[in-house]
């Protein structure tokens, strides 16, 4: 295919995630608009035993993408399929992107039930990584799944809900892309809604003593804490019914508010901040300082989401809630004693508990941690201290954002890991869908592996 068209790869053929953490070289690119011609270069790379991985809107940091064999892109195998009109159930095909989908499903009233703030990502990738927005009472989008399609390496093509193949089901609910391809995914939606949103400056420490005690009040709560600094930016959404009256920000709002200052200026502080690291601490709090309160009523995707235009890498860790306030603790000594200033806001979000496998919130309700670096900063060290606090406190790492931990850790922290192995090695024997990145978090390998490929 024409490689100026396929999402990360370059004219000299090297892929790269949005991030630029993960790159690699793949032998060939394809951009298939069918299940026939998804199952035909999956089946050729079986069979020549070069491996096959899928990308779609590269916003996963870690390279669970990575390959040196095909890799596939889905963003011509797109749109609904069929809706249950009854069932409010979609299905979609799987290379829909987020950002798509509330126009998809607006003429049947419809709406997902939840969303993150980034919405490039294709469906496939977000269920396959465990991606989540924030709300005590709702899932992330693997929860929201009833059904899927999946092709196997060897072709065969596998209907997985609850009643029919329930553990390769469970398995691909959050499959990393080491099973198959997801061809079609059916997702459990909710009549449209909208959102009233509520966005303002609070203290850190009230912030930290009411939040988990809050959760449980308020449909929608996260909230960012600017490092070197005493306040936190709530961010509160209610759900109302489709019929209240919209009151959206108005348009120079918008572009002062989110694309100036959210994404322009910030962009500035970062890059201040990244040539003189001890103005870092006086930037932070003039940023915190310029934090005014706002609040305005829309759709619920139009609430959700927002643009994000400075490059980061992330870490995220799942805690158990109840964890929170003293893992954010011992979280921020890490950062008052990093030799570094650190720029970048931290954000604090929760998700009800699931049955998923390795989903970041099986079996327990979860607070998530997010720790950012400024793209052009060096992530690894400041990445890996924090880290190690959050061993202390059962944390589970997002399986699309940076993370050191191997399949020992895993195998510890998730009871249905080995169930997932098991299935895994029974959908794909030759390890097709491997890559290093992979074989390092399963424990498991397929012969030849090349090693530059994660």
């Amino acid at each position: 295919m024409t490689r100026g068209r396929f999402p990360g790869l370059d004219g000299s053929g090297v892929w790269r995630n949005w991030a630029a953490s993960a790159i690699s070289r793949p032998g060939a690119t394809a951009a298939p608009r069918s299940e026939d011609e998804i199952t035909a270069r999956l089946v050729a790379a079986n069979e020549a035993g070069t491996g096959l991985k899928v990308v779609g809107g590269g916003h996963s940091f870690t390279p669970l993408a990575a390959t040196d064999g095909m890799l596939l892109n889905l963003d011509g195998y797109t749109g609904i399929i069929h809706v249950e009109t009854a069932s409010r159930r979609v299905r979609f095909r799987a290379g829909t992107r987020l950002r798509d989908v509330a126009a998809l499903l607006q003429p049947y009233g419809l709406a997902l039930a939840n969303m993150g703030d980034i919405d490039h990502q294709s469906l496939a990738g977000a269920i396959s990584t465990s991606t989540h927005g924030t709300g005590l009472g709702l899932t992330g989008f693997s929860g929201m799944v009833t059904a899927l399609r999946l092709v196997l390496p060897d072709g065969t093509a596998r209907e997985c809900s609850a009643d029919s193949n329930p553990d390769l089901f469970q398995a691909a609910r959050v499959g990393l892309g080491a099973l198959g391809v997801l061809t079609e995914i059916t997702i459990q939606c909710v009549p449209r809604f909208k959102l009233r949103a509520l966005e303002a400056p609070e203290s850190l420490a009230g912030m930290l003593e009411s939040f988990v005690e809050r959760c449980a009040d308020i449909d929608h709560l996260e909230f960012y804490w600017f490092p070197h600094t005493e306040v936190a930016l709530a961010k509160t959404n209610v759900r109302l019914d489709d019929s209240a009256p919209a009151r959206p920000l108005p348009l120079h709002a918008r572009i002062i508010d989110d694309e100036l200052l959210g994404n322009g200026a910030f962009g500035l502080m970062c890059r201040l901040g990244s040539s003189f690291p001890a103005m870092v601490p006086g930037l932070n709090r003039f940023a915190a300082g310029t934090l005014a309160a706002r609040s305005y009523t829309d759709q619920s995707e139009r609430v959700f989401t927002a643009p994000r235009r400075v490059r980061f890498r992330e870490m995220e860790y799942a805690i158990p809630l109840e964890t929170l306030p003293e893992a954010f603790a011992e979280v921020r000594k890490v950062v008052e004693a990093y030799p570094q200033k650190i720029s970048f806001p931290f954000e604090v979000r929760t998700a009800a508990a699931d049955n998923t496998w390795l989903g970041t919130a099986a079996g327990r309700d979860t607070a998530y941690i997010a720790v950012h670096r400024y793209a052009r900063e060096p992530e690894g060290p400041f990445l890996a201290a924090v880290e190690q606090v959050f061993k202390g406190f059962a944390g589970r790492p997002h399986w699309g954002k940076l993370h050191t931990r191997d399949a020992s850790f895993f195998a510890s922290g998730y009871p249905h890991f080995g169930d997932f192995l098991a299935q895994r090695a029974a959908a794909d024997p030759q390890g097709t869908m491997l890559n290093e990145h992979l074989s390092h978090i399963l424990g498991v390998g397929r012969p030849g592996l090349d090693s530059r490929a994660g």
